[in-house]
């Protein structure tokens, strides 16, 4: 009798663990997928560089450099040669993709390495119609500490770039630019980026906007406290309502060895003004952390998704079902990684509702950085 009764004691514990992941909106599938590999090339940073879509059609950015191995602690490229922009374009919701290398997207100076001839830095002169319905925009920076930055859009779903336009200093030592907008209007919209801190490092996190089509933009707050300790950058941002805006930022603390974490900081006068909400990821690793890829879904879910750079080196995900106020238990949608070079995510959601959340990854050590897909449906609410 007592062993029957442990047998069912068991089933039922495994009965409610499940229970446990389907309410933390655990995934109900994964399916991982290639997206870029190259012998001899590394490819990094998708979340330097922006991620579109259009029904299945999905548009991912991201670098293209040469892998040369210089060690356990740092990136493994060849800092003498070019860091090219390449694009990734699936037609089947990121089952298959083709690689389109978009050299009118190299800025006039590199990020962090050699560059190859970039296209002449202008300032705009004729207004952006944000509302198109092929539009994208991307921007980028020279690197952290010349802090100069500029922007490109497309009006055809990436097949062709305008730009790279100037984007102004505001009253700023340095800006930082990575890819996170909203779209305000046809003329409007705001963009997400960071500066330097007031001691001249990388960086503090703030939102400019436009209201004539980027012709001329504008300082409007700062996203987060100035940090003391390491950097708070890289800003990936939802709207939840005509007036809601919820960011969230990636923090490293540069004085210990992790963890490092995402904080969350929520407008409710649509950008003007902003207050720290809570810390959905306690920790990213130790390894300088990882930026955050903010996903609203259309059931209105958020999802977040991020790289863990310590052992075990993975790609993560956590669910919030209101607004991001909490945040359901940390889900891995890949493991296995080889080291904490890995991560930099950005996720889309397919009309299916299944979520591709792409990434730069490690499957060995001292070989060639990857860019890969995960395919997953998160449970129903």
């Amino acid at each position: 009798m007592l062993r029957v009764n442990l047998k069912i004691l068991c089933i039922l514990l495994m009965l409610a663990a499940a229970a446990h992941l389907l309410a933390a909106g655990a995934p109900v599938s994964i399916k991982h997928v290639t997206v870029f590999h190259r012998p001899g090339r590394y490819g990094g940073w998708p979340a330097n560089h922006g991620a579109w879509s259009w029904g299945n059609e999905i548009l991912v950015g991201f670098s293209a450099a040469y892998f040369q191995w210089t060690g356990p602690d740092s990136h493994p490229y060849d800092r003498s040669r070019p860091e090219e922009p390449y694009l990734a374009r699936s037609l089947d919701g990121g089952e298959t993709w083709r690689i389109e290398p978009a050299p009118s997207l190299a800025p006039p100076q590199g990020m962090f390495t050699a560059s190859g001839p970039g296209g002449k830095a202008a300032d705009l002169t004729q207004p952006i119609d944000f509302t198109h319905p092929g539009f994208a925009m991307t921007l980028r920076m020279s690197d952290a500490q010349q802090g100069k930055s500029w922007f490109f859009y497309s009006y055809d779903r990436g097949r062709t770039w305008k730009g790279p336009y100037n984007f102004p200093m505001l009253g700023q030592t340095a800006i930082m630019a990575r890819t996170d907008y909203l779209v305000n209007g046809r003329r409007e919209a705001r963009v997400f980026l960071t500066a330097a801190k007031a001691g001249g490092r990388e960086g503090r996190p703030f939102v400019a906007h436009t209201k004539d089509g980027g012709l001329h933009w504008e300082f409007v707050a700062w996203l987060a406290p100035d940090p003391k300790d390491g950097f708070t950058i890289m800003p990936s941002s939802v709207r939840l309502s005509k007036t809601e805006i919820l960011t969230t930022v990636r923090h490293e603390d540069s004085f210990r060895q992790g963890p490092n974490w995402i904080d969350a900081y929520l407008s409710r006068d649509n950008g003007n003004t902003w207050g720290f909400l809570n810390r959905p990821v306690a920790d990213t690793g130790a390894k300088s952390g990882n930026p955050p890829s903010l996903l609203r879904l259309k059931d209105g879910r958020l999802v977040i998704a991020y790289g863990y750079r310590s052992q075990p080196y993975s790609i993560r995900a956590r669910i919030s079902n209101n607004g991001g106020r909490s945040w359901g238990s940390e889900m891995t949608l890949r493991d296995g990684g080889a080291t904490w070079d890995l991560g930099y995510t950005r996720s889309i959601e397919r009309p299916d509702g299944r979520i591709v959340t792409v990434y730069y990854w490690a499957p060995i050590l001292d070989q060639e950085r990857i860019i890969e897909a995960t395919i997953w449906e998160p449970s129903s609410k």
